[in-house]
C-alpha cells in the first residue's frame, strides 16, 4: 500500500496549465487517504469555476500512475474550491451576446465526417468575410485541435467585470475553442455526464467570443445530454445534420433531424450536407465513384423537406488535410470550392430562417415532481 508521503511527492510533479506551478506548492492539495479500493484525494482551487480543473485531474490521474505503478488505483478526486462563483453570475452572461447565429453541427452516427464539414464550414464562413467561432463541443473525443494543429495550446484565462473569460485559440479567421486544449491529448476524457455538460457550458458562456456572426458547434455524434445542454444553455439558431450516402447513416440522420424537431426541442434544421458523396481519385479527378450509395443524403433532404446544403465528395485531400493541420477549405480546389459553396448555402439558409422563423428560444425542460 502507498503512503500519503509518496503520493504527496508525486503530485508535486503536476503543473497547474496556467499558473506553472505545482498543485502542492499552490496549496491545491487537501486530504489524502489510501485505503483498500484506492487512493482518495481533494483538491482544492482557488474558485469553482476554474475551467482548467478537468485538465488538472487529468494529469493527478497521469501522474500517479507514472509515479507509483499501473498498480495505483485512484478511486476519487473530489473537488472543494475556496471560493464559490455563483451561477447566477455565469448565467448574465448565458445569452451570448455579441453572438448573432449558433449553428450546430450534428450527426446520427460517427464516422461520417461531422468534425471535417464543422471546421471546414468554419473556415470557408471566415474566408467570406464573416466573424467566425467554433466550439468543440464533441467533449469525450475532441479532434478540432488536430485539425488545427493546435494540440499544444492552452487558453489564458482574463478576468473582466468580476468574471472569468476563457481566451479561444484564433486561426485562419476563426476563434476555436475545445475541450481538447485542456486536456493531454494522450489520455482519455473520462468524465460523467453532469461534468461534461457543466465544461460545456463554461466553454460556451465564458468563452471571450466577442462579436460573430456565426458560432459553429461541433457536437458529439447521435444524442446525448451534451445536446440538451446547448439548447438549455443557449438560444441555437438553427441544425445542420451530417450523412453519408449510406442507408445506414440516412437511416441514423432521420433520428437527428427529429430529435430538433421535437416539440421540447424545437430548432429549425437548415439543412443536410451529404459527405463522401462519390470518390474521386486524384489521378482521374473527372471520375466519380459511389462506393457508399448514391443520393441517400439528397433523397433524404427532399423526404424531409429540408435544404441539401451541399455534396461534398471523399478525396484523399481531405484526410491528408485535416491530419496534416491544414483544412482543405483553405484551399481553392475543387473539394475547397465545394466548401465555400456550403458556405454560401448556410448563410443563406439561416438569413431565409431568420426572415420566416421567430427566433428560437432556450429550451427549458419541466422538472418532474
Amino acid at each position: 500500500m502507498f503512503t500519503k508521503q509518496q503520493i504527496l511527492e508525486a503530485l508535486q510533479k503536476v503543473i497547474h496549465p496556467e499558473k506553472g506551478k505545482d498543485i502542492v506548492s499552490l496549496g491545491m492539495v487537501g486530504s489524502i487517504n489510501v485505503s483498500d479500493s484506492g487512493i482518495s484525494l481533494t483538491i482544492v482551487p482557488e474558485r469553482s469555476n476554474d475551467p482548467l480543473i478537468g485538465s488538472v485531474k487529468s494529469l493527478i490521474v497521469k501522474t500517479l500512475k507514472e509515479a507509483l505503478g499501473p498498480e495505483a488505483v485512484i478511486s476519487d478526486i473530489e473537488v472543494k474550491p475556496r471560493v464559490v462563483v455563483e451561477k447566477a453570475a455565469i448565467k448574465s452572461i448565458g445569452n451570448l451576446p455579441g453572438i448573432k447565429n449558433i449553428i450546430a453541427v450534428s450527426s446520427g452516427k460517427g464516422g461520417v465526417g461531422k468534425t471535417t464539414v464543422a471546421v471546414n464550414l468554419s473556415i470557408a464562413l471566415a474566408r467570406k468575410n464573416l466573424r467566425t467561432g467554433l466550439l468543440d463541443a464533441d467533449v469525450f473525443g475532441p479532434s478540432v485541435p488536430k485539425m488545427f494543429d493546435a494540440g499544444s495550446y492552452r487558453p489564458e484565462v482574463i478576468r473582466r467585470d468580476n468574471t472569468d473569460f476563457i481566451v479561444p485559440l484564433e486561426k485562419w479567421g476563426v476563434k476555436v475553442l475545445s475541450t481538447g486544449f485542456f486536456v493531454d491529448p494522450s489520455e482519455a476524457v473520462i468524465w460523467r455526464g453532469p461534468m461534461a455538460s457543466n465544461f460545456l457550458k463554461q466553454l460556451m458562456t465564458q468563452g471571450d467570443w466577442g462579436v460573430l456572426d456565426y458560432l459553429i458547434v461541433d457536437l458529439p455524434p447521435g444524442t446525448s445530454d451534451i445536446h440538451l445542454t446547448l439548447v438549455q444553455e443557449v438560444a441555437v439558431t438553427g441544425a445542420i445534420v451530417v450523412t453519408t450516402p449510406q442507408q445506414v447513416a440516412v437511416a441514423d440522420a432521420v433520428k437527428g433531424i427529429a430529435m430538433f424537431r421535437s416539440e421540447k426541442i424545437d430548432v429549425p434544421v437548415i439543412g443536410l450536407v451529404e459527405n463522401m458523396s462519390w470518390f474521386t481519385p486524384a489521378e482521374l479527378p473527372g471520375n466519380k465513384y459511389y462506393i457508399f450509395g448514391r443520393d441517400g443524403g439528397k433523397n433524404l433532404a427532399l423526404e424531409s423537406g429540408v435544404a441539401l446544403l451541399g455534396q461534398i465528395p471523399l478525396v484523399q485531400g481531405i484526410c491528408e488535410t485535416s491530419d496534416s493541420g491544414k483544412p482543405v477549405a483553405l484551399e481553392d480546389s475543387v473539394t475547397g470550392m465545394a466548401f465555400m459553396s456550403l458556405a454560401g448555402e448556410v448563410v443563406k439558409q439561416t438569413e431565409m430562417r431568420n426572415r420566416d422563423l421567430k427566433p428560437t428560444e432556450k429550451v427549458r425542460m419541466n422538472k418532474p415532481g
